[in-house]
């Protein structure tokens, strides 16, 4: 059975794929969604924004805008900045951060766990 936790799947692939993209809106903003846990993973396993935002593709304007709407949406920052010098900064996640992505995994993998009925259901009726 087939599900995906992110954006995998492409258009074409053949086996059929059940996406979650669980989106957390905090006074009109998008606070955490897809995009931005695989943001702070990346900034966790890289050490800093510009690393991260380059291991994704993306620009550092985009990804330091991304992290500034997290760290509002929270009671506490989720990242945390120290400027470098010749060699750059470095950026880590904090406590919260941590565990802001071990429960929205968590909720993932509820949310799969809680579908595979209906979606093994759904599936039979979907073309071959």
């Amino acid at each position: 059975m087939a599900f995906s936790k992110h954006t995998g799947a492409k258009p074409g692939d053949s086996e059929p794929v059940l996406q979650f993209r669980l989106r957390v809106l905090h006074q009109g903003e998008i606070a955490l969604g897809p995009g931005k846990v695989e943001l702070l993973t990346a900034i966790r396993t890289q050490g800093s924004i510009s690393k991260g935002a380059k291991s994704l593709g993306m620009s550092y304007m985009r990804a330091w805008t991304l992290v500034k709407v997290m760290n509002r949406a929270f009671r506490e920052p989720l990242v945390v900045v120290e400027r470098g010098g010749i060699k750059g900064g470095t950026a880590r996640l904090t406590p919260l951060g941590d565990r802001v992505l071990e429960i929205y995994t968590g909720l993932i993998e509820q949310s799969r766990l809680a579908s595979e009925p209906g979606w093994r259901e759904l599936r039979e009726l979907l073309k071959k």
